[in-house]
């Protein structure tokens, strides 16, 4: 039996190579832990067996999950989408449940030798209700789509599963007890839950602002981090002691602490927590998953892969149509959930612990809710194509769209086109408006163009990532095109359709920060306004301004930086409050090196180093308390603190040819 220390050892290893090469493959990492758990687990390699440790590690990763679901938790959010999350999700959910529990009472009468009762139809039902929210957001943001109309509506249903899930965190572990006793027992879940709940909102909703307050008065980011680990775990373990669920509690900690003004920061500290402890919750689930018997089997796991999949497809399909949304949009909104969820194993899991589902229908189901995740961003990927030959109308109505966009366009002549009418699109606009200067909009937000329409504004909806939603706009008529979303991926995909169909047209493209500028230069971008630097150029001219210097000195030194592409400003000094996944930790960076006595460089000059081989460059010199602008022929010497430019590798390569 391996120890503690090797089991580790095994399960981070494999859990990184697992993810390298799902996301080598475009594939949720999510994916890749269930791949590795089947893999290293005891009905394949055998390199790993389920423990009570590694359950207990898992369930903790349960617990950083209902936390963030119940920090994203917003009541303004719920009440503007209330239609489709309490209307269009609600019926959902129940009628999976209510269409799962009758066809397990129809199959459990057919064969009764897989003994599925109610209460273990109603688990199964509460578990294929629910979908990927990781991995439908992830596709629906990287095809812009989330505020499209079937984005709404995936959104809407999305929101409500995650609600559901609460309830039935308490349900699904009563339905266990003695079915004799089941109303009582669901009686008294229920007013332990209402007590807890009402215990913790009153006196958290009092105490979390408060405490939150005075903790981060202390201006201590460990004591900050135990406090949140204190409150998460501590509200778990009084719902726990109450006989409920330690998810719940999480769930209810993370809605109190979202009313405050450390969300965002609290979603930061948590998220490392919630990824590593939920890899290794998934890989648990893998783990339980027997191939052999799944392989014997494999015809009834595609049947409960075909069958759930495309009823789900149906049942939200026509759920969408009777909410008023037109074929086209929902199937598409079908086609996204009509896969398996992360909270559907959550479920499972409780189901299977609670001995509510047969262990051979636990690995059949198992395995098809698997393989419906793996399916999920194929068919996604491929929903306009599949709608396209369903829907008998829905080609109409694109060629329709894509006819009125080129009417409203035909007669404009060197007019800019704007993609993406968010608030920097309107500024553009607004611009253009005051000089006379033509102008037309693309927008994939039907609320914001249909508002915008009825204001008289040239907008029409419209993805500029198509080809033939720029033909219709004129881009070969257009005097410049104007990509207003901060998406580098999205950008490229614009950049590359400009390429193809006008090389010569002028393309202005916004971004963040300035990571992604010599990529996006490169795809053809004539001017990249990165939206840190300007707002730092601002910020410093306005300053200039205040302490004297003359305008006319100020708006060339503006300029001069616009025209050397922010070569002087890119890349800072970075510390420990600096957010780990910033871009900028990939990319640029400055980096101080001091020269000792015995350092290679010293008595070399700049240009003998061959740090422009390394891609890092030295952006200045401090030598005896005076700043020094560096040249190639510049000599170095001892005690002199070189200020390096470059990415965090080509920095680190560079410091070592220094010293």
């Amino acid at each position: 039996m391996a120890s503690g220390l090797e089991l580790t050892l095994l399960l981070l290893g494999s859990a990184v190579l697992g993810v390298v090469v799902f996301r080598s493959l475009h594939l949720p990492p999510m994916l890749g832990y269930l791949a590795v758990g089947v893999l290293i687990g005891p009905h394949a390699l055998g390199l790993a067996a389920e423990t009570g440790s590694t359950h207990a590690l898992a369930e903790f990763g349960v617990v950083f999950l209902m936390f963030s679901i119940g920090l994203e938790f917003s009541l303004a959010q719920l009440r503007s989408m209330r239609r489709i999350v309490f209307g269009l999700g609600l019926a959902q959910v129940v009628l999976t449940i209510v269409a799962t529990v009758l066809g397990g009472l129809a199959i459990s009468m057919w064969a009764p030798q897989l003994h599925i009762s109610w209460q273990a139809a109603f688990a199964l039902g509460g578990a294929l209700a629910m979908s990927s929210t990781a991995i439908v957001v992830k596709l629906l943001t990287e095809r812009l789509e989330m505020e499209s109309e079937h984005g709404r509506r995936i959104i809407g249903i999305l929101l409500f599963q995650d609600l559901a899930v609460v309830p039935l965190l308490i349900l699904i572990p009563a339905l266990a007890k003695d079915p004799e006793n089941l109303v009582r027992t669901l009686a008294w879940a229920g007013v332990k839950a209402a007590a807890v709940l009402a215990l913790l909102l009153f006196f958290g909703q009092k105490l979390m602002r408060s405490w939150f307050t005075l903790v981060a008065k202390r201006r201590s980011q460990e004591l900050f981090m135990l406090n949140l680990l204190l409150v998460t775990l501590g509200a778990a373990w009084i719902t726990e002691r109450a006989g409920l669920s330690l998810a719940l509690g999480a769930f209810v900690a993370g809605m109190l602490i979202s009313e405050t003004q450390f969300k965002h920061q609290v979603e930061e500290d948590i998220k490392p927590f919630r990824d590593v402890l939920l890899g290794l919750f998934f890989i648990t689930i893998g783990m339980l998953l027997n191939v052999q018997l799944v392989l014997q089997h494999w015809w009834l796991v595609l049947l409960l892969l075909a069958v759930p999949v495309l009823l789900k497809f149906a049942l939200i399909a026509l759920l969408a149509k009777m909410f008023g949304s037109s074929d086209g949009v929902a199937m598409r909104t079908g086609l996204a959930l009509a896969q398996a969820g992360e909270f559907g194993f959550v479920l499972l899991n409780m189901a299977s612990g609670s001995k509510l589902i047969d262990p051979f229908l636990m690995q059949l189901v198992l395995a098809s809710m698997v393989l419906s995740m793996l399916v999920a961003p194929f068919v996604i990927a491929k929903s306009d194509q599949i709608v396209m030959k369903i829907a008998a109308n829905e080609w109409m109505m694109q060629s329709l769209q894509l006819t009125q966009l080129a009417s409203r366009t035909m007669a404009a002549q060197k007019h800019v086109i704007i993609a993406g009418f968010g608030r920097s699109g309107q500024s553009v606009a607004t611009l253009l408006s005051d000089e006379k200067l033509p102008w037309y909009a693309l927008d994939l937000d039907p609320e914001r163009v249909q508002e915008a329409q009825a204001a008289g504004s040239s907008v029409s909806y419209g993805d500029a990532g198509r080809r033939e939603s720029l033909i219709a706009a004129g881009i070969n008529r257009a005097s410049a095109l104007v990509i207003t979303f901060a998406d580098t991926r999205a950008a490229l995909k614009v950049l590359h359709l400009v390429h193809e169909l006008a090389p010569s047209l002028p393309v202005i493209v916004r971004s963040h920060d300035d990571s992604d500028l010599e990529l996006l230069r490169q795809a053809g971008a004539t001017e990249v306004v990165p939206e840190a630097l300007e707002s730092s150029l601002m910020l410093a001219s306005h300053a200039l301004v205040v302490v004297g210097v003359p305008l006319r000195r100020v708006v060339h030194r503006v300029q001069s930086a616009r025209d050397e592409r922010y070569a002087s400003l890119r890349g800072y000094f970075h510390g420990a409050s600096d957010l780990i996944d910033d871009p900028e930790h990939m990319y640029v960076r400055l980096h101080s090196v001091v020269l000792g006595e015995e350092a290679q460089a010293v008595g070399r000059r700049i240009d003998e180093l061959g740090l422009d081989e390394l891609q890092a460059e030295v952006s200045g010199i401090r030598r005896a308390r005076v700043r020094i602008e560096p040249v190639p022929e510049t000599v170095l010497l001892a005690g002199d603190v070189v200020v390096l430019r470059g990415s965090g590798d080509a920095v680190t390569r560079a410091e070592g040819r220094l010293l």
